[in-house]
C-alpha cells in the first residue's frame, strides 16, 4: 500500500484533477484518457449512481489500481488487481487507518492486451462491482457519509478509453 500512497501524493503534488461528469460528454468515445488519472465525481456519489470504467489490459501489466476517495483523504473503496496473483484487493482507509483487506473473487476477469467495461454501483451500504456485465464483488461501504466519495484515480498497466 506504500507505492499506491505515494502515487497519490505524486498525483496531489501535481494537482491533477477533471470531471469524470465532464469526460462522458465528450463526442470522442474512443479518446485515451491519460493513466495515471485522477478525476473528481460532480456531486459525490449516493445510492443509485454508478461509475462505468472501458478500457484495456495493457500488453505485459503487473497491476492496476482504481480507487474511490474522499479528495486526498479518505479512501472509501481501494481496488488492487494484481496479474501475478490473479487476485483482486480491496480496502478502504479511514482518518489514516487501513481496514481489513478482502480479496476473495468467483473468478479473474482481466486478460493482459483485451478490453475491459467495469461498472461500479453504489448502493446505499454496498458498493457493487461488474466486468464485463458479470458480478464479481461486493465491498461495503466503510466511509460515510458516501456523498464525501467524490474523486476517482486510476494507476497502473491499463489503457482508459471511456471514463462516465
Amino acid at each position: 500500500m506504500a507505492e499506491l500512497s505515494a502515487v497519490r501524493q505524486e498525483l496531489r503534488d501535481r494537482n491533477l484533477s477533471s470531471s469524470v461528469e465532464y469526460m462522458s460528454h465528450q463526442k470522442d468515445e474512443q479518446q485515451k484518457l491519460g493513466v495515471p488519472f485522477c478525476g473528481g465525481i460532480r456531486g459525490g456519489l449516493r445510492s443509485g449512481k454508478k461509475i462505468t470504467i472501458m478500457g484495456s489490459v495493457n500488453p505485459e501489466p503487473d497491476s492496476f489500481d482504481i480507487s474511490l476517495t474522499c479528495g486526498c483523504g479518505d479512501v472509501a473503496l481501494d481496488m488492487c488487481v494484481r496479474f501475478d496473483e490473479r487476485d483482486i484487493l480491496r480496502n478502504a482507509c479511514v482518518s489514516d487507518a487501513w481496514g481489513d483487506e478482502e480479496r476473495s473473487i468467483p473468478y479473474f476477469p482481466f486478460i493482459a492486451g483485451q478490453p475491459f467495461r467495469m461498472e461500479i454501483h453504489c448502493e446505499h451500504t454496498r458498493f457493487r462491482v461488474f466486468v464485463d456485465g458479470h458480478q464479481l464483488f461486493d465491498f461495503y461501504h466503510r466511509v460515510t457519509p458516501i456523498t464525501a466519495i467524490d474523486t476517482i484515480q486510476i494507476n497502473g498497466g491499463v489503457t482508459i478509453t471511456k471514463l462516465n
